[in-house]
């Protein structure tokens, strides 16, 4: 089995793509030796993962798979987008991050409240070759914080149901994430 190299050392992403992708030999970054932090500096999810993919697939001359996710909040004019995790500096928690966008939100409706995550998967090989992958999960932004699993946002990423991501088990939530949709599509 090929190994195909992941450019991140997101420990929630690694597992959730280790657990949708069981086909493949996935190595993180840390695994691959590789101590870089690629510079997540372009204006769209697919330059971003597509630069991260690039990058590391040149380094270890192996097939890589990037990815850059995104929370986009309909009422903000799609804040914080591409700049999710980094909205409120590089040294912001994501409790901060997650206080900050229910602040922000704080009185509004449900219907003023709508939010989507989205995924860019991309996928470089050593041959030059590379494709990108969108995946899409509508929404809306939780009164408050609301469950322990997941990570990132899950805790105010609110389902049609009612439940945000992180009170759905690893099953239920990778079965329907935005990053699950995005590899749906994957061809390597």
């Amino acid at each position: 089995m090929e190994e195909i190299i992941l450019a991140t050392n997101n420990k929630g992403k690694i597992k959730e793509l280790q657990e949708i992708l069981k086909e493949y030999k996935l190595i993180s970054l840390k695994e691959a030796g590789i101590d870089i932090e690629v510079v997540e500096d372009k204006d769209t999810f697919e330059g971003n993962a597509l630069k991260k993919a690039i990058e590391i697939c040149k380094i270890t001359s192996k097939i890589c798979i990037a990815d850059d996710s995104g929370l986009c909040i309909d009422e903000l004019n799609g804040f914080p987008g591409v700049k999710t995790a980094r909205f409120l500096g590089e040294n912001a928690t994501q409790d901060e991050r997650n206080s900050y966008i229910l602040e922000k939100l704080k009185s509004l409706e449900k219907d003023k409240r709508k939010a989507k995550v989205v995924t860019c998967i991309a996928v470089a090989k050593p041959d030059g070759s590379n494709n990108t992958y969108i995946g899409t999960l509508e929404g809306y932004i939780s009164k408050e914080k609301r469950g322990k699993n997941g990570f990132g946002f899950d805790e105010i990423f609110e389902l049609e149901d009612g439940r945000t991501l992180a009170e759905l088990s690893k099953e239920e939530k990778n079965k329907i994430s935005s990053r699950r949709q995005a590899l749906e599509k994957l061809v390597i």
